[in-house]
């Protein structure tokens, strides 16, 4: 296919070709053009040659081709729905963080080790639902957890970020939480309290998260996985952040408020 590309798009969930590098889609799909709502966007790249019948590719044969003028084609979709479920986590590539003025991270996937205090945790969920939940699980077990066909309530495949919870991962009810922004904080506090208490796996703490990606919160990375197969893209330290990504880093701060 030469020049074309295919990302998986998580807001919202898609399967697209185009021939725009992942920067400049990244900044197409964000910042709004015809159709598109602006807005931050998280996507993976696909493996160009991955193929699967459940997808139309002969559409991104016949319509990705370049304009009149020879400008490229910005996006041919091929799906719309259950599209992660469809697209296996071999064949996803790096994972791009895209900011409401669409400037993007670039995160490569990485081996995942679960070495760490046992704590509590806070998850962002992207795709295929946006829930925030409280969890004493840590991230691959989490995965483990949600995925579960056994379970009353699961997915097939799940893609999530942990959050910073900071004292309150160890003490939900007196732990510091001055640095945390988060407006209910009294109401997550007695979710992790609940937790703790009871032992469960999980308290949700919100239905449906509205208030856009939280990336100055996010503490280790984010995750993709099933039953199978588990993939980890670490998030850059602060000071990496601050010096290697700092444009992208100011405009992450600015856009994205937290849940009410």
């Amino acid at each position: 296919m030469g020049d074309t590309r295919l990302y998986l798009s998580l807001i919202p969930q898609a399967l697209v070709a185009s021939m725009l590098n992942p920067e400049e889609f990244g900044y197409y799909y964000a910042t709004g053009k015809q159709a598109h709502t602006h807005g931050e966007a998280i996507f993976f790249e696909v493996d160009p040659d991955w193929r699967s019948e459940d997808f139309p590719f002969h559409v991104m044969t016949e319509k990705c081709v370049p304009g009149p003028g020879g400008e490229p084609k910005e996006s041919v979709y091929l799906g719309i729905y259950r599209v992660l479920s469809r697209v296996p986590v071999r064949a996803l590539g790096n994972l791009y963080l895209v900011t409401s003025d669409g400037l993007s991270l670039e995160l490569q996937r990485q081996p995942h080790s679960e070495a760490g205090r046992d704590e509590l945790h806070l998850y962002q969920e992207f795709c295929p639902i946006t829930p925030m939940v409280a969890s004493r699980l840590n991230p691959r077990q989490f995965c483990q957890f949600i995925t579960d066909t056994s379970q009353p309530i699961h997915v097939p495949r799940i893609v999530f970020s942990e959050l910073r919870l900071d004292g309150l991962a160890q003490d939900p009810v007196q732990g510091d939480a001055h640095d945390l922004p988060y407006h209910n904080l009294q109401h997550l506090r007695d979710c992790l309290q609940q937790i703790k208490a009871t032992h469960k796996d999980t308290k949700l703490v919100t239905k449906q998260s509205t208030e856009g990606v939280m990336y100055r919160m996010v503490k280790g990375g984010f995750y993709v996985g099933d039953q199978h197969d588990f993939a980890y893209y670490p998030y850059p330290s602060l000071d990496l952040l601050e010096t290697s990504h700092r444009s992208w880093w100011r405009s992450a701060q600015a856009g994205g408020s937290f849940w009410r």
